[in-house]
């Protein structure tokens, strides 16, 4: 039986760990920060499920992260032949959708839904860590397109919106 707070099931902790790791440096560099700033955030909520310090100006931070972690996902994804509405860049942008609608729920007095939202964020991220962004990945190191310039020996090789799957290995 699954431990609960508050009627909520208790999500481990979650931290930077090899199962995580893409083999793509800066995409595992981006995810660390991301699992440490998620990790900062869940720190400040008690075992009671109630936080002490005010929670919204780190989580604020967890915020731009993510977008310009999901911005950038999302440029090599086009740069490498993805379709703009993927199934991978479509759940970036429902995972967006619903941080901001946190924090209008935070403000209208909500003071529990930033830790519930960290939960489910560390319970949604391993997941799409070990199948999209593993193989978005593999498709970039396939290509030979380097994250940190952001370019391609041969971008002839590339068909402009080919793709329209999520980027795993499971699907194209």
């Amino acid at each position: 039986m699954s431990q609960t707070v508050n009627d909520f099931p208790v999500v481990p902790d979650l931290h930077w760990c090899a199962s995580l790791q893409t083999g793509d440096a800066r995409m595992d560099q981006t995810h660390e920060e991301f699992v440490d700033l998620l990790a900062r955030l869940r720190a400040l909520h008690g075992s009671d499920g109630q936080h002490g310090a005010d929670p919204l100006p780190l989580f604020r931070q967890l915020v731009a992260h993510t977008i310009e972690h999901f911005e950038q996902e999302d440029r090599w994804m086009v740069a490498t032949g993805f379709s703009a509405d993927n199934c991978h860049s479509l759940q970036h942008k429902s995972i967006l959708d619903t941080l901001q609608a946190v924090e209008t729920h935070y403000l209208q007095g909500d003071s529990t839904i930033i830790g519930r939202m960290a939960d489910a964020l560390a319970e949604w991220f391993p997941q799409h860590a070990q199948s999209m962004d593993a193989g978005l990945a593999l498709h970039l190191k396939s290509l030979a397109f380097d994250t940190r310039t952001e370019s391609m020996p041969d971008p002839e090789r590339v068909r402009p919106a080919s793709m329209s799957g999520c980027g795993s290995v499971s699907c194209s």
